[in-house]
């Protein structure tokens, strides 16, 4: 099981959200560099970073930043937020991010998400983030009438090879991982699924082990010190 720990920004600072409540924002640290080497110190593999900003106002908000994040990681970077054109996906990946993180546009603009794999076939990862099992948009902020499953489904037929699942309802909030959720997409497709939202525990990890994910996304139990990265990955 691979621990990736999370970074979300919003005017540059290192926040949490609450089941991804812009009005519910705790500010986790004031440094996202400096946060960028203590999660490298503790042995992150790659570190999970999303421009809030972007995701909200539907455009990248923080090129400048994420740019020196890249160059100062002696880690992979995993990138989302906002990222609606081929252009920001080019920008990112010239500027050394490893992973790009697809949300509203890989759902509203299908097109967009089929030149993105074909360009960048292992680089794009596609974040599908639910409520009650329908997927939600525009920084958490719309629901739409989709599946999950059904998307995923229609995702991994354009070559997509990794998705995030986020249970919204989960995320922040310390109650554990959706797992019925992680499993139904287990189920019904091949692509790879890194879990996200809810993971308190080394006992979430597990139980996400059984079930054959291999990628963990973790932010708020780990700023808590609810789960300690060192000891994960040892």
């Amino acid at each position: 099981m691979i621990i990736i720990p999370a970074i979300d920004l919003i005017d540059g600072k290192c926040v949490r959200l609450y089941q991804g409540d812009f009005e519910k924002t705790t500010k986790v640290a004031n440094d996202p560099v400096e946060q960028l080497h203590r999660f490298s110190q503790d042995g992150a593999k790659i570190v999970h970073v999303v421009d809030l900003d972007g995701a909200r106002y539907g455009s990248p908000k923080q090129f400048d930043l994420i740019q020196t994040l890249c160059k100062q990681a002696i880690v992979p970077i995993e990138v989302g937020g906002g990222i609606r054109n081929i252009e920001s996906v080019e920008k990112y990946v010239e500027m050394g991010v490893s992973r790009i993180v697809l949300g509203t546009a890989a759902i509203e603009n299908p097109e967009f998400l089929k030149e993105a794999v074909e360009k960048f076939p292992d680089q794009i990862v596609v974040g599908i983030d639910a409520r009650n099992g329908k997927v939600a948009t525009n920084g958490w902020l719309s629901t739409t009438e989709m599946n999950d499953v059904d998307f995923a489904k229609e995702i991994e037929q354009l070559g997509v090879k990794r998705i995030i699942y986020t249970d919204i309802s989960r995320d922040g909030t310390m109650t554990g991982p959706n797992i019925d959720a992680l499993q139904k997409l287990m189920d019904a497709t091949s692509i790879e699924i890194i879990a996200s939202g809810g993971i308190t525990s080394e006992a979430d990890i597990k139980k996400l082990s059984d079930i054959n994910i291999k990628e963990a996304i973790v932010g708020k139990a780990i700023y808590e010190g609810k789960i300690s990265l060192k000891g994960v990955l040892q």
